[in-house]
């Protein structure tokens, strides 16, 4: 049994959908991250960055005792050596796996994370924080086209961790107001993975998380919301809130 200790974000989708791909056996333990629930002793035991998603294996590779993991890069690669599964045997197709996979945890997923905080959270920010991120977001969706021009995934011929990894980061690029429509190549990929029964399954997003990938623009949070997401302003003060 693996516990899966979830937020409805990008990267917990990652892990949601990757779990009901492999069929492996798991349980789903939700997280409110607006009240802190990311942060108490107990989680930071298994994911010491205070950031979740991330897993505990009851059943563990080489078994053993329980075994904790945090990033999900690095658990998307045990999930697939565990299940044998969406990770090519082929060996260049492999590496072309983990090198989108790293691209992904490296690139995608931060500047789009930081597109997302100027454009959706922050009070007042700051014209060339936005231009920045906004450029360098729709940039590494342009080297995605690209690729995805070439081969049907981007490991190549077969669906990967690296799909997984990227697809629902994709997705969200719509609450930063980024159509997939100027990316023709990558938006057919998006279609195409996204037909998949457990991605579909997987990425449900509940009505009460909605806003938080298909809202409005702006997210109200308040000042107790913003110290329990963000604990240092942008000039380090701690627990500092819009208005606080």
């Amino acid at each position: 049994m693996i516990d899966l200790h979830f937020v409805a974000t990008p990267n917990g989708h990652k892990l949601s959908i990757m779990l009901l791909e492999t069929g492996l056996q798991h349980r789903i333990i939700r997280y409110n991250m607006l009240a802190g629930d990311h942060r108490t002793p107990e989680f930071l035991a298994i994911s010491p960055n205070g950031r979740a998603p991330a897993i505990v294996d009851h059943d563990p590779i080489g078994g053993g005792a329980s075994y904790p993991m945090f990033e999900t890069g690095a658990i998307l690669i045990y999930l697939a050596e565990k299940s044998a599964r969406f990770l090519p045997t082929e060996p260049r197709a492999r590496y072309r796996a983990h090198q989108w996979l790293m691209w992904q945890m490296s690139g995608l997923g931060p500047m789009h994370g930081q597109a997302h905080h100027f454009v959706r959270y922050a009070p007042d920010p700051p014209p060339y924080a936005v231009s920045r991120y906004m450029t360098e977001a729709r940039r590494l969706l342009g080297v995605m086209d690209a690729r995805l021009a070439e081969a049907p995934f981007l490991a190549g011929d077969e669906y990967s961790i690296a799909d997984i990894a990227c697809w629902s980061w994709v997705r969200a690029a719509r609450a930063i107001d980024i159509d997939l429509a100027d990316y023709p190549s990558l938006a057919g990929w998006f279609d195409r993975v996204g037909e998949r029964p457990a991605v579909q399954e997987g990425a449900y997003v509940p009505p009460e998380n909605h806003q938080l990938q298909t809202g409005s623009r702006k997210m109200a949070v308040t000042p107790e919301q913003w110290a329990m997401l963000f604990p240092h302003d942008m000039l380090g003060r701690p627990h500092a809130a819009p208005g606080a």
